[in-house]
């Protein structure tokens, strides 16, 4: 007979973790890393190939091609490509099978376009998905400034103090020294003067060229040996790593930062307050969301696509918010069944 307190348990956990008709599935999961595995091969192709626009358009088939496949009706709100006069996946785009929840969709078939074409570490194929009406809408504000750090942290922190006083309440949440504290950073000449104020605060920056969704999943993430990322980076970039962040259960603070007087305006004419610090939540407001990533290069946070005559192997990233789960996720792929998205020369 079984344990009346194990049924009962179980009786208590199952409620808890249940999705309604109208929420993601969890096993949304799964299916959201067939899509990034599927770019993450098409784009890895050209890696060291020197031409992050033909890169990017592989990646953008392939992720176009499997999300009509997954069970979901999504809208795609948070696109790339007009930045970077790319290929896109467009905002307002319609994905998934048309069945199943209502969902909002953030893509990012590579992040880090150059770092694919040149080779270099910590390019992603990204997606990450939430609740329809859940996700921010930066109203074609490209940038924002931003502050990640992980869940000792989370509650301490603030984008509006000096930058030194942060990593002092990120060293003391730590329990460790300033000088022991490691600061991600996009390499920009725009950040020459935060390089300075953290160095001067006493603690190390780590430059990466591009890719700043690994580096916010790095800073919250335990065991990375990056303990916050600082600096101004896409604002696409930060509502996708919020998604992932959420299950992480750290932090990420972001404040718009308009480049142009025209995209000032805009964002005013849309009523956002430019001095307004968002939170986590303010990018995404839903608690059941999914990210899902896998490593085109070698990275911090995943190994890179390798290929071989037979296999094509890959390294994924999976969470859930809602249930705070995690998933590392290695996949061995027939090289035979993929040759459709192979680099013709």
């Amino acid at each position: 007979m079984p344990n009346s307190s194990a049924k009962t348990r179980q009786l208590i956990l199952t409620p808890s973790l249940a999705v309604g008709t109208d929420e993601p599935d969890r096993n949304l999961a799964l299916e959201l890393v067939r899509v990034t595995e599927a770019a993450a091969i098409a784009g890895g192709h050209w890696v060291g190939f020197g031409d992050k626009n033909k890169a990017d358009g592989a990646a953008v088939d392939a992720m176009r091609s499997f999300l009509h496949t997954v069970h979901f009706n999504g809208v795609v709100v948070i696109g790339e490509g007009e930045k970077d006069e790319a290929p896109m996946l467009f905002n307002g785009e319609q994905v998934g099978d048309g069945t199943g929840p209502e969902c909002d969709v953030a893509v990012d078939p590579i992040d880090g376009t150059r770092l694919t074409a040149l080779g270099i570490n910590n390019a992603l194929a990204v997606l990450a998905v939430a609740e329809r009406g859940s996700m921010f809408d930066p109203s074609a504000v490209f940038y924002m400034e931003k502050l990640v750090t992980g869940p000792e942290a989370a509650d301490m922190v603030d984008l509006r103090l000096p930058v030194k006083q942060n990593l002092h309440l990120i060293a003391k949440a730590k329990g460790v020294k300033v000088n022991q504290l490691n600061v991600m950073i996009l390499d920009r000449d725009r950040h020459r003067p935060l390089v300075e104020e953290i160095r001067e605060a006493g603690a190390r920056t780590k430059f990466i060229m591009d890719g700043d969704v690994a580096g916010a999943i790095a800073a919250a993430r335990s065991g990375t040996g990056v303990d916050a990322l600082m600096g101004i980076g896409g604002t696409p970039e930060g509502i996708v790593a919020a998604c992932a962040i959420k299950s992480l259960g750290g932090v990420i603070q972001g404040r718009l930062w308009p480049t142009s007087d025209d995209e000032k305006q805009k964002a005013i004419d849309a009523g956002h307050d430019l001095d307004r610090v968002l939170s986590t939540n303010d990018l995404v407001t839903s608690d059941n969301c999914y990210f899902a990533a896998t490593g085109i290069t070698d990275g911090d946070l995943l190994r890179s696509v390798r290929y071989n005559k037979e296999k094509v192997m890959t390294q994924s990233i999976v969470m859930r918010s809602k249930s705070g789960t995690i998933r590392l996720v290695d996949g061995e792929h027939q090289a035979s069944k993929w040759e459709g998205y192979a680099r013709r020369s």
